[in-house]
């Protein structure tokens, strides 16, 4: 059986092909504004690097924020369940997951890959890869230069807002108080962390644990995650696909 996964975020675009005898292929692109072209052509990424004519995919399977505008995909499923099934097949005795994504955040408790509880934030940016796309901006700095600069602080910033908005305007505030950017990020990265261990601790997330999404590409962010919640975390290679992962699996596993 030949299996297609499209995760449609918010920011980007995956798609994973499971191929007969087990092996992977992925494509991950910019959303954009368009969900559906996204869509398309990851899906063409895939075929193309796996050989593969559309008439020889027997399943494809829609997952994330946009999953529903996926017509050509045959079912769409929730992104709880895709992530949870996913990761179960990287990490087979994983009990908690933590997706941080570009507009949302979700922590969620498994067992033997199926969800047992969950929490989400997608009320606001809050915690998310659009946070961190902000504060960078406010630092003037790319951002993928903060983890390296949260990496580098001696003594991280008190960053008490946690509204995108707010953040922003208080990082601005903190550089003219003379903190330097290493220490802003730390305590960026900080904030981010104490917020989701929260949520982690609600579900109850205590060992064999894995940070999924783009924020987990973050060295910082892993860092300070591990260090709030006392735990090491299992990252995958590359950890944006488990969603279209899962989907891809839905009806091989």
């Amino acid at each position: 059986m030949i299996s297609v996964g499209i995760d449609a975020g918010s920011a980007t675009t995956k798609a994973v092909l499971v191929k007969e005898d087990s092996s992977i292929v992925q494509s991950i692109r910019s959303t954009e504004f368009d969900f559906v072209s996204a869509a398309e052509k990851a899906y063409e990424d895939v075929l193309g690097s796996a050989g593969i004519g559309r008439e020889e995919v027997d399943h494809v399977y829609s997952t994330g924020y946009g999953r529903n505008s996926i017509r050509f995909a045959d079912r769409s499923i929730s992104e709880i369940t895709a992530h949870a099934k996913g990761v179960h097949h990287l990490y087979p005795e994983v009990e908690g997951i933590i997706d941080i994504g570009g507009q949302d955040c979700k922590v969620i408790a498994v067992s033997k890959g199926k969800v047992t509880d969950f929490l989400m934030n997608d009320k606001c940016a809050a915690g998310t890869g659009k946070f961190l796309e902000y504060t960078a901006r406010a630092l003037e700095v790319p951002i993928e230069e903060l983890a390296r600069m949260a990496l580098a602080s001696r003594s991280p910033a008190g960053i008490s807002s946690m509204c995108t908005v707010f953040a922003e305007s208080e990082v601005i505030s903190l550089r003219a108080k003379g903190y330097s950017k290493e220490d802003i990020a730390a305590g960026l990265v900080e904030s981010i962390a104490r917020r989701v261990a929260v949520m982690a601790r609600q579900v109850g997330l205590k060992r064999n644990v894995a940070f999924v999404g783009g924020v987990a590409k973050n060295a910082g962010i892993k860092a300070a995650l591990e260090k709030e919640l006392g735990i090491s975390l299992n990252v995958p290679p590359e950890p944006q696909v488990t969603g279209a992962l899962g989907a891809a699996l839905y009806r091989i596993d």
